[in-house]
């Protein structure tokens, strides 16, 4: 065996910053951390080649004292806790004391400081953990500290580097949780000479999430905000339609500490259960403000992880502030339509004013107007077409360049107008019997002549305050409903798949049907033994199974809802379900229920009558907790009014 010594004192630094420094991203997080230690309200970050040539990180903190800076580099040395009983009670992002030392070990680094106090700042230049220089300088208040060549004197780690966009982005990445955790402070990052993040500090939670994840992120959340057992959890949640495919929106922090936590991520699943699609994952930034005695956060030096004195409590408070704000905030899911409008050259219609149309004037001098010669329909003519052309057949103007076709359907005579595109030609009407009023046409003409036609004994209904309209059913799937000012469409199955599965979680299944014939389903060994320990909940959800044989089961009932299902592949899939949600009784019994309200409910292209969807479509539009399917799909959507009218050109 090897005699056993000592480390060096170089070698065992560089081991310790390991732990501390991995890679520029690492360094960021450290001294940002020690800047709002320091009390600052702007912190400026500055990196070049992804950090690993440059980082500078500018604050308006506290500062240094003068006969202080040497000490605040070497290893444990920290004003943050003072006695052992400060561990179970850490309040500040930094206490260890090891992030200052360890930078310096592996780069080189130049620091300047200045406090309140002082008349003057510091300088003190330290590389590879060797002092350089130090000397009293001209500075603001605050402090800033400019790290260069990171790993120069350790090239071995220069190898697990990344390529310098994929660092810069792993340094955009721990400043974007930062500014979410402190929304306070303002955070500016200039990435090789250009700004890519900047916050406006003014203490809101919207206005930094606005910064840090864009206004399409910000646009689908709701407030959430909730106390349980002395644990407050608040910040902003996703609505279930704007899920992401991974959990890297997913931001939970600890007193202001960015944390990972399976204790957090499990409650925010489970608040999130039955509201969207399977392989969607909820976004949020949560913080969890919880009594410093009852959360070690000395657990590894990073600091990422954190260890709960009562994880279930923490759990239930993650939850139920989650759960609630669900219930309250999210709201049926909009249709925004393309908000262009149509272009001009595209209307197929177009429309003639009343100056335009009395002013057109017949090519003949001396004729009257065409607006003359409507108006005079039922006087005598000033020029009549030969006696041949009978008014009772059917009487010809023109209107612009349309011809109308004015003719009687039946006693009384009524007049009818069509039209139809032609060539301008002079026409001339001749009247045989005209009617005996003194004006027949004076209402149609008041139509064609005037545009601001009054109907004086008219109703009129606002659109916009129709409760409910049935339209109809589209690809005998979707359902169509007016209701104050907004059509919503229906997606039928996900609508009853929702509805029954409230039902069956409420009142469990009511009805069974005993099979006529019992039905055998093989199983792989692991969904043989797993059916089998859970007779029970299959009892409770209406399927009577008993052991047949060595990897079989016979099914003697069924819910009634599912008498015409295929009992063999449902028993496959409840088995395979049983294996995967193991022993948890809730889980078992919600995909039991996912099973039974799916195969029951009614399915797209099925037909049913207009009376029957019209009823149901009240139903769920009445009901605001049914809005999506158990799957997660949404049931119904929006379309309002002022986005069709976008579409129409109508509104801007």
């Amino acid at each position: 065996m090897a005699d056993i010594r000592l480390l060096p004192q170089n070698i065992a630094e560089q081991i310790a910053a390991g732990e501390v420094v991995e890679r520029p991203a690492s360094v960021i997080k450290e001294l940002v951390e020690n800047s709002i230690d320091a009390g600052a309200d702007k912190i400026t970050v500055e990196i070049q080649r992804g950090g690993i040539a440059f980082m500078r990180v500018t604050d308006n903190g506290c500062g240094i004292k003068h006969n202080q800076v040497k000490t605040a580099f070497l290893r444990h040395a920290t004003s943050k806790i003072q006695t052992e009983n400060d561990l179970y009670s850490i309040a500040t992002l930094g206490f260890r004391g090891e992030a200052l030392a360890s930078i310096s070990t592996v780069s080189r680094v130049e620091l300047l400081t200045k406090t309140a106090e002082a008349e003057s700042g510091s300088r003190y230049v330290i590389e590879g953990g060797n002092e350089v220089s130090f000397e009293e300088i001209g500075c603001p208040q605050g402090t800033t500290i400019i790290i260069r060549d990171l790993f120069f004197n350790t090239p071995a780690r220069m190898k697990f580097l990344k390529k310098d966009a994929s660092e810069a982005t792993a340094v955009a990445t721990v400043l974007d949780a930062i500014a979410l955790s402190h929304p306070e402070i303002s955070i500016r990052f200039i990435k090789d000479s250009k700004s890519a993040l900047v916050t406006s500090g003014d203490g809101k939670l919207s206005s930094a999430i606005y910064s840090v994840l864009g206004r399409e992120f910000s646009s689908g959340l709701i407030e959430a905000d909730s106390t349980t057992t002395g644990i407050r959890v608040s910040g902003m949640i996703s609505k279930p339609v704007y899920c992401r495919p991974t959990r890297s929106a997913q931001y939970f922090f600890l007193n202001g500490r960015f944390i990972r936590s399976g204790v957090v991520a499990k409650a925010l699943d489970q608040a999130y259960k039955n509201t969207i699609m399977v392989g969607k994952f909820p976004a949020c930034v949560l913080n969890i403000e919880i009594p410093l005695n009852r959360v070690d956060v000395n657990v590894h030096p990073a600091k990422t992880e954190v260890r709960f004195s009562d994880e279930r409590a923490v759990f239930e408070a993650v939850y139920y502030a989650v759960k609630n704000a669900l219930l309250a905030g999210d709201t049926r899911p909009q249709l925004n339509l393309d908000t262009k409008p149509p272009k001009k050259e595209a209307e197929p219609f177009t429309r003639m004013s009343v100056a335009e149309f009395k002013k057109l004037n017949s090519t003949e001098t001396g004729k009257p107007t065409v607006a003359e010669q409507v108006y005079n329909i039922g006087q005598t003519p000033k020029y009549q077409q030969p006696a041949t052309t009978s008014f009772k057949d059917f009487g010809k103007t023109l209107v612009s360049n349309k011809t109308v076709n004015i003719s009687y359907t039946e006693e009384p005579k009524k007049p009818v107008l069509e039209t139809k595109q032609a060539e301008p030609k002079p026409a001339f009407i001749k009247i045989e019997e005209p009617p005996k009023t003194e004006k027949p046409y004076q209402q149609i003409l008041d139509i064609v002549l005037d545009d601001e036609t009054k109907f004086e004994n008219a109703t009129f209904i606002e659109e916009n305050e129709i409760e409910f309209k049935y339209i109809g059913e589209a690809f005998r799937t979707y359902l169509m409903v007016q209701k104050k000012g907004s059509i919503w469409f229906i997606d039928k199955h996900a609508a009853h798949e929702r509805l029954l599965y409230n039902k069956l979680k409420a009142e469990g299944v009511t009805e069974v049907q005993t099979l006529l014939s019992p039905v055998s389903v093989t199983l792989s060994r692991e969904e043989h033994r797993a059916v089998l320990d859970n007779l029970d909940l299959l009892k409770k959800s209406g399927f009577e199974v008993e052991e047949f044989g060595t990897a079989s089961v016979l099914v003697r009932a069924v819910p009634a809802s599912l008498v015409k299902t295929d009992v063999m592949f449902l028993m496959c899939d409840i088995a395979a379900n049983l294996v995967k949600f193991g022993k948890a009784e809730t889980d078992i019994l919600d995909d039991l229920y996912h099973n039974i309200a799916c195969r029951s409910a009614v399915k797209g292209g099925n037909s049913q009558s207009a009376a029957e969807l019209e009823e149901f479509a009240k139903k769920i539009l009445s009901d605001n907790s049914i809005m999506y399917c158990p799957h997660g799909r949404p049931v119904a959507f929006e379309l309002k009014k002022s986005e069709l009218e976008k579409q129409f050109g109508r509104t801007k």
